[in-house]
C-alpha cells in the first residue's frame, strides 16, 4: 500500500515523498509533511499548497479523503481499495508481500569451526542468517546460503591433540598432561570412543596421527553441526572449505601486488592504508599462513563467482577484522562496497531467573541442542529473531514455556487460531467469506485490516534495513490488534459476519506469511 500511494505521490511531484503513519488513525492511513519544502520554492504558506494538493486528489478511486491538517497532507485509503487489495492478498496466499527484486547475493554465516557443537552464540547468528535469507528471497532475490568451513589451522590441530588426549583419559585410563587450550566435553569422549572403533587404541598415543584424527573428526563434528541446524529448519546451499584454497595462495598473493610486502621475513598486507589499526600479517616468519590469509582466498573466490553483492554475518568478536578483509577485497581489484558485514552479539541464557548451566556435553558452553530440548525449535528462533542482532540479548527460557499473553510466540500462535476457530464455527461457507465486500467498517475493523496489510513494507523494510526484529515486532502489534478486535467485536451471528471472517482471513494470511518467514509454522489449534 505504502509502495503505491508513494509511487503515485512521485509521480505528481517528481521527487521522493516521505510518508508517515499518524499515530491518531482518525487523520487517515498515511500522512505527508511535502508541503513545508515545497513552500520555499512555490513562495506560498504551506496551509495553501496543502489545501490545493488536497484538493488535487478528491476524485482518485484510491482515496476516500484526502485532507490538509495545520499543514501536513492526510490520505485515507478508499474502501474499494483496501478491499480489492485484501482481495488481491488472499488470492495470492503466502506469497502475499513476496516481489520481484533482482540481485544475486551470496550470504555467509554461521561458518562455526568444526570444533564443537554449535552454542547458543551460534544460534544467534544462524537464526538471523536464515531469517533475512527468507525474507530476501521473499522479496525476489537470488540469494546463496553459504557455509565457510574453517578446517584448517591452529584449532583443527588442537582438536586431534585434545581427542588423543581425551581418548587417552578416559577410555584407557592413562594420566596425560593437558595444554593450556584444549577442547573438552562429553563429545569429545565419543568421538574418542568411535577413534578407538575405527583406528585402534594405538591411534590415541601415536602423535603423527593426530592430523588423521583431527580431520576424521571434524567430518564427524560438521555432520552433528548440519543436524543441529536442520532441527532449527536452518539448511545451507554450499559448504566451502578452508582447507581446500591453500592452493590458490600464490595465485592470490599475485593478485594482491603492491598490497602485500615482507618484512623481517614476514608477509604483510598494507591495510593500515584502508582504515585498519595497522598492517597484519599474513604469512608468518616459517612460511604458514594466517588465519587472515584463509579469509583473503576465500573472499577471492567469493568476489571470483561473480555475485552482485556478499554478505558476511560474524560473532560481535571479529569487529575488528572487518577493516583488514575490507582492505585486502580492495588490494584484489574488488569493490569492498559491494561486502557488507553484519555483527550478532553474544546471548546471556537465564533459567527461573538464574544463569542457565553449561552443557556437560560441550565442557564450557551452553549448546544450542540443549536451548531446542528446553523450549523448542520455534521459541529459539521467534526468540533470536526478536532483537536488533548486534544488541546484546538477554532471555529467561521459563518465560518462553508459559502458555499465555507473556510469551510473545504463544501470543501469535493463539491469534492465528483464534481465527481458524472462528472460521470453522460459522456457516458461511468460503465463497460467501470471499465475496463480502469490506465496506462500511468500523474504525477498530478499519485499523485491523489496514495493519494486517502492511505485511509487504514491513517484509521489505525489515530484509532491505538488515532489521530482522521488525518482522516479529510486526507481528505482535498485529496479534495484539486481533485479539483486542476479537473481545470487542461480536462476529459469529453478526449481520457483517462473512466481511469480518474475510477480515479475520486477511490477518491470518499476514501472521501464517510472517510466521513462515521466521522459520515458523502457524498453528490451526491450540
Amino acid at each position: 500500500m505504502k509502495q503505491r500511494v508513494s509511487a503515485l505521490l512521485r509521480e505528481k511531484f517528481n521527487c521522493d515523498v516521505i510518508l508517515e503513519k499518524p499515530k491518531d488513525r482518525s487523520f487517515g492511513h498515511f500522512a505527508t509533511p511535502i508541503v513545508f519544502s515545497l513552500a520555499k520554492e512555490l513562495r506560498k504558506s504551506p496551509m495553501a499548497i496543502a489545501e490545493e494538493i488536497a484538493t488535487s486528489f478528491n476524485d482518485h478511486e484510491m482515496f476516500g479523503a484526502v485532507e490538509s491538517v495545520k499543514g501536513y497532507i492526510n490520505f485515507r485509503l478508499s474502501e474499494s481499495f483496501l478491499d480489492e487489495y485484501a482481495s488481491w492478498a488472499l488470492s495470492h496466499g503466502e506469497q502475499f508481500g513476496s516481489s520481484d527484486k533482482k540481485g544475486t547475493i551470496l550470504l555467509e554465516f554461521v561458518s562455526a569451526n568444526p570444533t564443537g557443537p554449535l552454542h547458543i552464540g551460534h544460534a544467534r547468528g544462524a537464526v538471523y542468517g536464515d531469517t533475512m535469507l527468507r525474507l530476501g528471497r521473499h522479496l525476489g532475490y537470488d540469494i546463496t546460503a553459504e557455509y565457510y568451513v574453517n578446517d584448517a589451522g591452529n584449532q583443527i590441530d588442537l582438536l586431534g591433540v585434545s581427542l588423543q588426549l581425551e581418548g587417552r583419559s578416559s577410555l584407557l585410563g592413562e594420566e596425560v598432561e593437558w595444554p593450556e587450550k584444549y577442547y573438552r566435553g562429553e563429545y569429545l569422549s565419543d568421538l574418542a570412543r568411535e577413534a578407538v572403533a575405527k583406528f585402534g587404541e594405538e591411534a590415541l598415543r601415536d602423535e603423527s596421527r593426530q592430523k588423521e584424527l583431527a580431520l576424521w573428526a571434524k567430518d564427524k563434528i560438521l555432520v552433528l553441526i548440519v543436524e543441529d541446524l536442520k532441527a532449527i529448519n536452518i539448511h545451507f546451499d554450499t559448504f566451502v572449505s578452508e582447507a581446500s584454497l591453500y592452493s590458490e595462495w600464490d595465485r592470490v598473493m599475485a593478485k594482491m601486488g603492491e598490497g602485500v610486502y615482507v618484512n623481517e621475513g614476514k608477509t604483510f598486507i598494507r591495510s593500515s592504508e584502508l582504515g585498519d589499526d595497522h598492517d597484519r600479517v599474513v604469512v608468518r616468519e616459517d612460511g604458514r599462513p594466517t588465519y587472515l590469509a584463509g579469509d583473503i582466498i576465500y573472499h577471492n573466490q567469493k568476489f571470483e563467482r561473480g555475485y552482485e553483492d556478499y554478505i558476511n554475518i560474524w560473532g560481535a568478536d571479529h569487529h575488528g577484522y572487518i577493516a583488514r578483509v575490507k582492505a585486502a577485497v580492495t588490494f584484489l581489484g574488488y569493490d569492498s562496497s559491494k561486502l557488507e558485514v553484519l555483527l550478532s552479539q553474544m546471548v546471556s541464557l537465564l533459567k527461573d531467573g538464574e544463569p542457565f548451566k553449561m552443557s556437560k556435553r560441550a565442557g564450557t558452553v551452553i549448546l544450542m541442542s540443549d536451548v531446542v530440548e528446553e523450549i523448542g525449535a520455534e521459541a529459539l528462533r521467534f526468540m533470536f529473531a526478536s532483537k536488533k542482532c548486534d544488541t546484546a540479548l538477554e532471555f529467561d527460557i521459563e518465560e518462553l514455556k508459559r502458555q499465555d499473553s507473556s510469551n510473545p510466540i504463544y501470543y501469535i500462535q493463539y491469534a492465528h487460531a483464534r481465527i481458524q476457530t472462528l472460521i470453522a464455527k460459522s456457516e458461511k461457507s468460503m465463497d460467501e467469506i470471499m465475496n463480502a465486500r469490506l465496506y462500511n467498517l468500523s474504525a477498530d475493523a478499519d485499523g485491523l485490516l489496514f495493519e494486517a496489510l502492511l505485511l509487504p513494507e514491513i517484509i521489505d523494510d525489515a530484509f532491505e534495513s538488515r532489521q530482522a526484529q521488525k518482522l516479529p515486532d510486526y507481528l505482535k502489534v498485529l496479534a495484539g490488534r486481533l485479539h483486542k478486535f476479537y473481545y470487542d467485536t461480536r462476529i459469529i451471528g453478526s449481520e457483517d459476519e462473512a466481511a469480518l471472517l474475510k477480515l479475520l482471513l486477511v490477518v491470518a494470511l499476514s501472521i501464517k506469511t510472517g510466521l513462515s518467514l521466521l522459520g515458523i509454522q502457524a498453528k490451526d489449534r491450540m
